[in-house]
């Protein structure tokens, strides 16, 4: 049991080397083999199945990209390899769902627990550690009847300690940029027990190494009985992500799969207003209607509450990430977004400020007022941004209304704003997000896209807005 309940977050970097074709794919699929016997069981086999040419490897690679939302080829192809080389989680992903529990479903018999802090990291203060782990552990006691009480001596039902290497659990840590830590299912001796890996780097707030509330909180899930998910946007997703402590819900999956075991907080009280969790947005969602679209580099980007999608021309499905893993810095619920190629920038709006990121680098001196780039101090907020690169000038939708800012000159040009209809034919609501490609000028309008030549204000189609953003459930 201990073995299928331990969490092990490993970080799969891989130096990049010149190395022969031939050698460089001999080593890819013997990392992929080896990934997928951690992961998805992958056993050497024999019998009918063999003999009828399904090899093992491609029925297990299938079953691994059906889990992580890829194409599913039953091969090796590039999206599959990237997604094996993320930091991940060693508990095994083979039950494809969304939240997930352990065998038997695994769970304590009583909501009061204990925990015990039983020594510290030099990371961090003893307060920022106190308060990480205590706020990590309120994370699942909002939405349970479940309850923490902290014991500073003998055995607590949850022992929380950092080591290194060998720490007394026959799970070793392996040193720096390997493992994060682990935590065990509850049940009797180490069951939900957690250790994190004190060759770590760990903080309490900086995005310069890991946020030990996020890799807790993490933990904890398991240490309560909640294996891991399939969806990215979840607490229990098998890879780290760095989101905001102060300003951390838990997010609707997560709700669902710790009330599967313990039901809801009946203590909490409907008067009070609390964050709604958040859901992570669906790229298969016909009705959905995107924050913002840009491109980066080649890349086109498309944004939804705290979310992203990356495609990019090797890639042939869309990436989805939290913003905040590219950006920490960065708002979430943007209102919209563009690239300057003029400055290698991109800039994100949200409300009367505006974030610039040289890549994914933040750019000194940002955020800014909307009223740097020229516009009227009664602008509030910016529906859309698109940049045009025939011209050089970027355009600022708002409502039904439409500005020129000239990029070289940094001014807003004279005789804006202009009606949309003006220019735009056939739009008859606000444009919801724009961007540019192909030579093609695309605004979004709720679900809808409209297809525009520019330089003629032609309009040529009107198109679903999962055109670009295409859905992956195969």
């Amino acid at each position: 049991m201990r073995s299928c309940s331990l969490c092990i977050v490993l970080s799969l970097a891989v130096a990049v080397r010149c190395l022969p074709v031939s050698q460089a794919a001999a080593q890819d699929e013997t990392f992929a083999e080896s990934y997928l016997k951690k992961f998805f069981n992958l056993t050497e086999e024999r019998g009918p199945s063999i003999r009828r040419g399904i090899s093992p490897v491609s029925r297990k690679l299938s079953e691994m990209q059906r889990f992580f939302g890829l194409q599913i080829t039953g091969t090796l192809d590039a999206d599959t390899l990237e997604m094996m080389k993320k930091p991940r989680c060693g508990v095994p992903d083979s039950n494809i769902a969304r939240f997930s529990t352990f065998g038997n479903n695994l769970k304590w018999t009583k909501n009061s627990l204990t925990y015990r802090i039983e020594n510290y990291t030099p990371d961090m203060s003893q307060p920022e550690v106190d308060d990480s782990i205590e706020k990590a552990l309120q994370v699942w006691a909002k939405v349970t009847p479940l309850g923490f009480t902290r014991i500073y001596s003998g055995t607590a039902d949850i022992m929380i300690s950092f080591g290194s290497r060998n720490h007394g659990d026959y799970y070793p840590f392996d040193g720096p940029d390997g493992t994060l830590a682990h935590a065990f299912a509850p049940s009797s001796g180490i069951g939900g027990d957690a250790h994190f890996d004190e060759d770590e780097t760990f903080t309490f707030r900086s995005n310069r190494g890991y946020v030990l509330f996020m890799v807790a909180a993490h933990e904890f899930g398991h240490s309560l009985g909640l294996s891991h998910s399939d969806d990215p946007g979840a607490l229990m997703y098998p890879t780290y992500s760095y989101r905001n402590p102060d300003t951390f819900v838990l997010p609707r999956d997560d709700v669902n799969g710790i009330q599967s075991l313990y039901g809801p907080n009946p203590s909490k009280d409907p008067s009070v207003a609390v964050p709604q969790p958040p859901t992570t947005p669906d790229a298969c969602d016909s009705t959905m209607v995107l924050d913002a679209v840009t491109t980066l580099r080649g890349e086109m980007l498309f944004f939804k509450d705290s979310f992203f999608w990356r495609s990019y021309p090797q890639s042939r499905t869309p990436q989805q990430s939290l913003i905040t893993n590219f950006w920490p810095n960065a708002p979430i619920n943007i209102d919209a977004a563009y690239e300057s190629r003029h400055s290698d920038r991109i800039f994100l709006f949200k409300g009367r400020r505006v974030w610039a990121f040289a890549g994914y680098d933040p750019v000194r001196g940002y955020p800014k007022k909307l009223s740097n780039f020229g516009l009227p101090r009664g602008v509030r907020k910016i529906d859309a941004v698109l940049h045009d690169v025939e011209s050089d000038k970027t355009l600022f939708f708002v409502g039904n209304h439409y500005f020129s800012y000239d990029e070289a000159k940094k001014t807003m040009d004279r005789g804006f704003p202009k009606r949309l209809d003006q220019t735009f034919s056939g739009l008859t609501s606000k444009v919801t997000a724009a961007f540019q490609y192909r030579g093609f000028t695309y605004l979004y309008s709720g679900p809808y896209m409209f297809e525009y030549n520019l330089r003629t204000r032609r309009l040529y189609r009107v198109l679903r807005n999962s055109y670009f953003l295409r859905c992956t459930n195969f």
